[in-house]
């Protein structure tokens, strides 16, 4: 691929081999619950993250410059289990992670629709992926490395969505890109939900850590919810058996409908970002855990509202296709925090 060679030869002067700075390889596991399951670990000289290619390519954490960004929860890493899917039960698989896919057929709780019994977040979080590609290479004077890999939700007699999943960083960038192109291959209009669960943890999510959201509306789930409106975009000090509180946002976009949430922790003058486009997911869902030992802060951009399959569902028709992109990037440093507040004042 064509490139100047000259950021290539300086650095290839400097090391042995590019993967001293950058690099993919495939892994896996040995022990405990995680064993045999096989990941794509990226480096990219700044970012380190695994994605699991047992579970939908999803990344099991984010890691700046040796800081963890993400929340794992207290299951810790696993591969595969056959309680995954198995209604109730299926709350023993999520481990968290920087971002879990929910969807294809539903991303709520676990219901019964229609005589179907749909898992806690869905199927699709622990489908492993097929067509694994893994590539880094230069181009235009900077080094790539992108993971493709493709997941099928399917069924006799039901529904035969594609997922699609590329991922890509360059060396040295504060960037991660998600493209995600889901299909319907069946013959049949099908119920399409997604909601893409970004999760932040210690040591970026301490008490003080807060949210910058150019939201626009904001709707409580419950009680819980209800009672931590003023709150929301806080996070205090944690407590013995404190509920979650969920609650759903509409946000401001620029005028080609893209849109973002960070998470920021001043002290550190660090914080993650979440891009997206409205166009594609029009709302956002914000999960709050103030538990002792279950302390976390979610983001999650999605296409459908609470209710998921249970409500107003987008609709796929026969070999409808339709794309989405979550890009993560992080901001360091008060000046990079503080064009964040000026972005999120001009999309009010």
């Amino acid at each position: 691929m064509a490139n100047s060679n000259e950021k290539l030869k300086k650095l290839l002067g400097l090391c042995g081999s590019i993967e001293q700075l950058a690099g993919v390889r495939r892994i896996e596991y040995q022990d405990g619950r995680a064993s045999h399951l096989s990941c794509a670990l990226v480096d990219n000289g700044v970012l380190q993250f695994p994605l699991m290619l047992d579970k939908c390519l999803d990344p099991a954490w984010f890691r700046y410059k040796g800081i963890n960004l993400s929340f794992l929860s207290k299951p810790g890493l696993q591969g595969r289990n056959p309680y995954d899917t198995a209604g109730e039960e299926a709350i023993y698989s999520i481990m968290g992670g920087a971002m879990f896919t929910c969807g294809l057929g539903n991303v709520h709780g676990c219901q019964t629709i229609e005589g179907t019994s749909y898992p806690t977040h869905g199927r699709i979080r622990t489908t492993p992926g097929e067509k694994i590609s893994m590539d880094a290479f230069w181009k235009d004077d900077d080094y790539h490395i992108r993971i493709t890999g493709e997941m099928r939700e399917a069924r006799l007699f039901g529904e035969n969505l594609v997922l699609r999943r590329t991922v890509e960083t360059k060396y040295g960038s504060n960037e991660i890109l998600f493209t995600d192109e889901i299909e319907n291959q069946s013959f049949q209009p099908t119920p399409y939900c997604i909601l893409y669960h970004c999760n932040a943890g210690y040591p970026l999510l301490a008490p003080g850590t807060r949210l910058i959201l150019p939201d626009k509306t904001c709707v409580p789930r419950d009680e819980a919810a209800q009672k931590g409106m003023e709150e929301r975009t806080k996070m205090g000090e944690p407590k013995v058996g404190e509920p979650e509180q969920v609650f759903q946002h509409t946000m401001a976009c620029d005028k080609q409908g893209y849109t973002f949430g960070a998470v920021v922790n001043d002290k550190m003058e660090l914080a993650l970002c979440i891009h997206w486009n409205v166009n594609q997911l029009p709302f956002m869902t914000q999960w709050k855990s103030s538990a002792l030992g279950d302390y976390a802060m979610a983001l999650e951009p999605t296409n459908c509202g609470f209710d998921g399959r249970a409500g107003k569902t987008q609709i796929l028709a026969p070999f409808e296709t339709c794309t989405n992109e979550i890009r993560f990037s992080i901001a360091e440093g008060r000046d990079e925090i503080s064009m964040l507040e000026e972005e999120c004042r001009r999309f009010l």
